[in-house]
């Protein structure tokens, strides 16, 4: 069955809200996984957010095609802009976790829902039918659906944009302030040039990593700074889009 330019570009943009979803909230609020959490070799802290940073940015550029295509169909004054395309977007995002959940939990076992969980098997198909199953069933029902919101295409498309937008920009807020800053210094740096870090900005070590690439540190928000003076690659609440890194479990 050939599906029309406006489903297909509606269902690739729920694809990348899906997978924004699953990175803001799975692996930066909750913190239950990170995208290789449970690949042999990846155990520094600063590969796996590293990667983390990858995934967001291919939700971008899956998002920006997705987008770039309805802004297309848009212009040439075609689609279904009512529930049709509120059902191939929840399309798009239950495939997100179909294939997930297929390809990055059991096939390939990059990660599972729940690393930490005595029953990962349980979460996984949990998480399957709440964000999988359900919202490409209810998608594929609204995709025929007639009348509804009566979005005129230049509606649609700022709605759209207003909230991959805004799934996007989430994934690049810090937490409220709170006293402490997560530093991850440049690869090669010592653990003397750290300690010196610190002293010099009389900043307090609450938490490092093995190499010591990674810390968080009690330091008044102002000399956040100058740790880039002292070495640092990323800084989180210091002005630095850091994402995921603002999110790092101490």
């Amino acid at each position: 069955m050939s599906i029309s330019p406006w489903a297909r570009w509606g269902a690739v943009l729920g694809f990348a809200l899906g997978g924004f979803f699953d990175g803001i909230l799975l692996h930066q609020i909750l913190q239950w996984h990170h995208l290789l959490s449970l690949v042999p070799g990846i155990d520094d802290l600063r590969l796996q957010v590293l990667w983390d940073g990858w995934f967001h940015a291919l939700m971008y550029v899956i998002a920006l095609a997705g987008l770039v295509g309805l802004w297309r169909v848009h212009r040439r004054g075609t689609g279904n802009w009512g529930w049709p395309l509120v059902g191939m977007v929840l399309v798009g995002f239950g495939l997100w976790h179909v294939l997930d959940t297929l390809l990055s939990h059991w096939l390939l076992g990059i990660h599972r829902i729940r690393v930490d969980s005595d029953n990962p098997l349980a979460w996984d198909l949990l998480w399957f039918g709440l964000f999988g199953i359900v919202p490409l069933l209810l998608g594929w029902r609204l995709r025929r659906a007639r009348g509804g919101p009566g979005m005129n295409g230049a509606a649609a498309m700022l709605v759209l944009g207003v909230a991959t937008s805004g799934a996007g920009a989430w994934a690049m807020v810090p937490p409220v302030e709170d006293g402490f800053a997560t530093v991850v210094f440049q690869p090669g740096a010592a653990p003397r040039e750290v300690f010196a870090a610190l002293e010099a900005l009389d900043a307090r070590l609450v938490w490092n990593d093995r190499a010591m690439g990674v810390v968080v540190v009690a330091v008044a928000p102002e000399r956040r700074w100058d740790f880039y003076r002292h070495g640092a690659l990323l800084v989180s609440g210091a002005g630095v889009p850091a994402g995921c890194f603002n999110w790092s479990k101490a």
